[in-house]
């Protein structure tokens, strides 16, 4: 995607976030920025509908996810985003999902690097990330570029419960 494209595209995905959030994804982009990274938010907010085409085909494990959320307005409010690599969005390399892991957890948010992954393998991408090996030859989680707030469950979010961020 050609530079101006992928600036906008990250503009308009952040106004589909709750406000609150998107200052952590416009900083977590920021940080990767600063390394020469070039991310693009593939996806923020999904509908209903879309969640549950995305959960019937296997590209999400739930029904209804930080994706999905709205407020009582129907504003969409979403929790979540998709951060690929722009110059690898199909295939993106370990070490951009490690460097996003590092941010995001640095922005207080988490990643799906560790989904699906047993507990030594989990150590792993624990260990490079804390290391900022971001050269390692690991395994990754199934959802490796999906970000998203800790100490919030989805059913706190969808009951209009939204998380508190440091300045």
């Amino acid at each position: 995607m050609l530079e101006p494209a992928r600036l906008k595209r990250n503009s308009d995905k952040l106004a589909e976030l709750y406000a609150p959030f998107a200052a952590q994804i416009k900083k977590v982009i920021s940080d990767l920025e600063a390394t020469g990274i070039r991310p693009r938010i593939q996806e923020a907010f999904r509908s209903p509908e879309d969640q549950l085409k995305a959960f019937n085909t296997g590209a999400s494990k739930l029904k209804f996810g930080f994706h999905n959320i709205e407020a009582t307005d129907g504003k969409s409010q979403s929790l979540a985003v998709d951060l690929l690599d722009d110059d690898h969005p199909v295939t993106p390399p370990t070490r951009y999902l490690l460097q996003v892991a590092k941010v995001a957890r640095q922005r207080g948010l988490e990643t799906g690097i560790l989904w699906g992954l047993p507990a030594s393998l989990q150590a792993g991408v624990n260990s490079a990330i804390a290391a900022s090996d971001f050269g390692a030859k690991l395994k990754v989680g199934w959802d490796p570029t999906h970000i998203q707030p800790t100490g919030i469950t989805v059913e706190d979010a969808r009951a209009g419960k939204r998380p508190v961020f440091a300045a």
